[in-house]
């Protein structure tokens, strides 16, 4: 063989083995949120990469190094997204840049993932919008407001759990958690909507990834008199079934799935795609966690509302409110309470979840517990209370109510109760609401 022909082969040898080396883009996905954008890389191993900022026009330069791209990036509706246009070229014969044509000023971040059970390696790029960074957090909704003693509404925050990159459980039938968390919140919204003296915020109204403490957060910054976070259950036995309501525990999961769904929950972040900078203060959360005692009481109140009106259009996994530690309902001074609307993974209960009308249902039976719940204990200031004042006192059926019962508890006879509501008999419905007249006093 030829000093030339040996050369070539040596050559060739090394080629391949760099390009044994180099890592694939497999493909790319996006998330618009209302303030950032996410663009996920999936690549075939850990990436080396760096980011660099150009002006007029305003673009960020992504370069990877030993890297090279399987397939050009198409099919990206970059209409909502902070993102004009997304270019790529090879770069110094080995790597690869990335060039992303914004739509104005952006602050960028990058962090890789490792694999886990939904993914395999992953290069993160999150885009926040500067103007929206600039104005700061979003407006708190006072308690009362500062200029007149005028009544508030009483605000709902309500959490369609996972989106984006995390997909939640998935159904026998491929049905995501995700799109039914948020068409259940979204019609679970239009119900707060129509409810004289409530108003509604969505933790997220689309597809796309809030980390855990950032929910919480959200809660906190709108003054939530309630934080419900919606979910699908899953398990390995397709059998199982039926919805279940849970509140926060600090002293262990009231029941082993109770720990497996919070350890699941609470994974989230992992799957969904979080850096490690961004890790919880530890100090921090043990100071809400000592602030929780009285939200915990409201929440379990709620929670059992909840159930029983999901009890009215769903069969129940559990017969009583669960507790375990969910990292999404630790808000100190927010009563919170975690939905499961059924086990996605049975198929009967999956084919009722992808179904508008039982989507529907499910958030009319969360209203009706709700509802129950501030029409007892309407907050100090809101117009529910004010209104409530005005009427005298009331009360509102849960399961197991009757109406001898009622009579004793408020101390007034029950021919009086039964007058004062036109009640002829002694039937009674879950939610419904009973005027009580004043003590007869003998």
């Amino acid at each position: 063989m030829t000093t030339r022909a040996i050369t070539a082969l040596l050559l060739l040898v090394l080629a391949s083995a760099v390009w044994a080396d180099a890592v694939n883009v497999r493909g790319v996905r996006m998330w618009p949120a209302p303030d950032n954008t996410r663009l996920v890389f999936d690549v075939s191993a850990d990436v080396e990469h760096s980011l660099f900022m150009l002006k007029n026009p305003d673009r960020l330069v992504i370069d990877l190094k030993n890297t090279h791209l399987d397939k050009p990036f198409v099919g990206l509706d970059l209409g909502p997204s902070l993102i004009r246009d997304i270019r790529s070229a090879p770069r110094n014969g080995s790597d690869l840049r990335v060039v992303l044509d914004l739509k104005g000023e952006v602050r960028p971040k990058s962090f890789v993932l490792r694999p886990n059970n939904e993914y395999g390696h992953r290069l993160v790029i999150d885009l926040y919008d500067t103007k929206v960074a600039s104005a700061g957090p979003a407006p708190v909704v006072p308690a009362v407001p500062a200029v007149t003693n005028a009544p508030r509404e009483i605000v709902i925050a309500i959490d369609a759990g996972h989106g984006g990159e995390d997909p939640g459980a998935i159904g026998p039938r491929g049905t995501r958690e995700k799109d039914v968390t948020l068409a259940v919140a979204k019609r679970l919204r239009e119900l707060v909507a129509r409810e004289p003296g409530m108003r509604a915020v969505m933790v997220r109204d689309s597809d796309y990834f809030v980390k855990l403490q950032r929910r919480v957060e959200m809660a906190r910054e709108h003054r939530a008199d309630l934080f419900i976070s919606i979910h699908a259950d899953a398990f390995a036995d397709r059998r199982a079934r039926g919805a279940s309501v849970y509140t926060l525990s600090h002293r262990g999961a009231s029941s082993e799935h109770a720990r497996l769904l919070a350890d699941k929950e609470n994974a989230s972040d992992i799957i969904g795609g979080v850096s490690l900078d961004d890790k919880d203060d530890l100090l921090t959360s043990v100071l809400f966690d000592l602030s929780l005692t009285g939200t915990m009481e409201a929440s379990s109140d709620v929670a059992g509302r909840v159930l029983s009106g999901l009890g009215q259009v769903a069969h129940l996994h559990r017969t009583r409110v669960e507790q375990a530690g969910f990292r999404v309902l630790k808000s100190p001074n927010v009563p919170s309470i975690l939905v499961e609307t059924a086990f996605i993974s049975n198929p009967d209960e999956e084919r009722k979840l992808r179904d508008p009308n039982h989507q529907y249902a499910l958030a009319r039976s969360i209203m009706d517990g709700v509802r129950a719940y501030f029409r007892q204990n309407p907050p100090p200031g809101t117009l529910l209370a004010m209104r409530q004042d005005a009427r005298g006192q009331q009360h509102v059926i849960g399961r197991g109510d009757t109406l001898s019962g009622i009579a004793r508890q408020y101390q007034v006879s029950l021919e009086q109760l039964r007058s004062s509501n036109a009640i002829k008999d002694d039937q009674l419905r879950v939610g419904d609401v009973l005027r009580i007249p004043a003590a007869s006093g003998g």
